[in-house]
């Protein structure tokens, strides 16, 4: 008996820790594939945050006179209590046009390589400036892509909006306090600068998943520590990594099964339309899926609103792999968990208008 029951105890000891191990083993998996969203917001590169630049920003994205009709503003497509986006299957353009595809979230959007579907805009200045100058509205439909803002229009909303901030006389003191020691500090450029300084605030830290990569095993349930593992073991991680779990690469959209026509339309070309390389035809930016529950519906065509759905869709047309009802549901109480703490803004009072302040356009 004095020997075995040091061997029975060990026995016991490394049963009763199996569990925990494997736990300890799936945490060290998913470290080396995906990162936290940190506390702290990051900066853009060769972008100081000021307070000032930050004030100004923060009114900018709320700010509807920028547009030419003073209809939209960047909330009104971006809203922060829909997960920053809007909820809907085409945005809205002036005179309630219908854009080619549905706005992407703002939140968390300073981790992206690119932005948009096709990846046209390469930091998130870039896609300040795309997005404001889309707010007049001219559309029209081109090969290999969808309805887009006819690209004659920008110029007259970059005038437009300068003029409007030039006659707002709080937006010009605003602007000299956010961008001192220029002579000319409302330009188009530095409308861009402010708002996507502003956007670098609006993360979403100590999601569940987070929590539980910083040693928390209570912060996710059994399901979704299932859901994670084949989350990694079907290879939705592959594409689906980093710091927003996606967002960093691109992809054809249907690698082993093409979708059906209407979640993955014909004429919309994707990255093609961007490039005009062949190769690049279906191909897409790999979506980010940081607070994915909040933020249907789901892929560019916006076809389907059930998250268990697009998982289905996903693994089948990336993967070709036929998920089990219970897989799906594991993966998708995963994907849950993805959800962080919404940043809370308090909306700002933006200087008023003044009696020589150009009018809305009809």
């Amino acid at each position: 008996m004095k020997i075995r029951f040091p061997l029975l105890a060990s026995f016991l000891l490394i049963f009763a820790a199996g569990p925990a191990l494997a736990e300890d083993a799936l945490r060290d998996q998913a470290k080396g594939l995906f990162e936290p969203i940190p506390e702290t917001p990051p900066q853009l590169p060769g972008e100081a945050t000021t307070p000032e630049k930050l004030a100004l920003g923060k009114m900018l994205y709320f700010d509807p006179r920028i547009s030419e009709s003073h209809e939209l503003s960047c909330a009104a497509c971006h809203d922060l209590g829909l997960g920053g986006g809007d909820s809907r299957s085409s945005s809205i353009a002036r005179g309630w046009q219908l854009a080619g595809r549905k706005s992407q979230t703002v939140l968390n959007a300073v981790f992206n390589k690119s932005f948009f579907y096709d990846g046209r805009a390469s930091d998130l200045k870039d896609q300040v400036m795309r997005s404001v100058t889309a707010f007049p509205g001219a559309m029209q439909k081109t090969r290999g892509g969808p309805t887009i803002f006819n690209p004659a229009e920008p110029n007259a909303a970059k005038a437009h909006a300068v003029e409007q901030l030039k006659g707002i006389p709080g937006y010009v003191e605003a602007f000299k306090k956010a961008f001192p020691g220029e002579a000319d500090p409302i330009v188009y450029e530095n409308v861009a600068r402010a708002i996507a300084v502003f956007e670098t605030t609006l993360i979403t830290p100590d999601a569940p998943f987070d929590l539980w990569l910083k040693g928390d095993d209570a912060a996710l349930s059994d399901n979704q520590k299932q859901g994670l593992k084949l989350f990694i073991e079907k290879g939705c991680s592959n594409c689906h990594k980093g710091v927003n779990i996606g967002g960093g690469s691109y992809a054809r959209f249907g690698v082993a099964h093409a979708p059906a026509p209407e979640i993955l339309p014909t004429d919309d070309w994707g990255r093609y339309a961007v490039t005009k390389n062949l190769n690049d035809k279906y191909v897409f930016r790999v979506q980010g899926l940081r607070n994915v529950e909040l933020n249907a519906p789901y892929f560019h065509s916006s076809h389907t609103w059930d998250l268990k759905k697009a998982v289905e869709i996903m693994a089948d047309a990336q993967l070709g792999v036929k998920l089990s009802d219970d897989e799906a549901a594991k993966v998708t109480d995963f994907l849950k968990s993805l959800t962080g703490r919404q940043p809370e803004v308090v909306l700002p009072i933006m200087p008023p208008s003044v009696a020589t302040t150009p009018r809305p356009q009809p």
